[in-house]
């Protein structure tokens, strides 16, 4: 009497453990990229709460670089978003780099959005 598996049976098991793999992977993949869209949220409100205060001290919004607030205008090796921010209405957006950015960087571009009203937005569920 043989005792053992059959291939059958380790190619089954093969199988199995390959689909439950990515779809793991999957998952956490949308985890780890939740964790980086973080920077983005916090940094955003940096510069909305900055956005608000320059209104109230000039009457006006400002650009990022007026703000004060520690935030890249373009992908840097230090963060994994680019940031900009409208004069005119206050709306800061935070753009995923793709090139450039702190490694590894995204496969696909998105944007985070916040205006002077708290009102969140973007081209993202993150």
């Amino acid at each position: 009497m043989n005792r053992g598996f059959t291939l059958i049976e380790l190619i089954v098991v093969i199988i199995i453990v390959g689909i439950l793999a990515s779809v793991g992977m999957t998952q956490y993949t949308k985890v780890v990229e939740k964790g980086r869209a973080a920077e983005a949220r916090l940094i955003l409100g940096s510069l909305r709460t900055a956005e608000i205060a320059e209104y109230q001290e000039n009457g006006a919004y400002a650009g990022v670089s007026g703000l004060g607030v520690s935030a890249p205008t373009s992908c840097a090796t230090t963060h994994y978003f680019s940031y900009s921010c409208n004069s005119t209405t206050g709306t800061c957006t935070a753009t995923r780099c793709t090139t450039g950015g702190k490694t590894p960087q995204g496969g696909a571009a998105y944007t985070k959005t916040v205006d002077v009203d708290g009102n969140w937005g973007g081209s993202a569920g993150y």
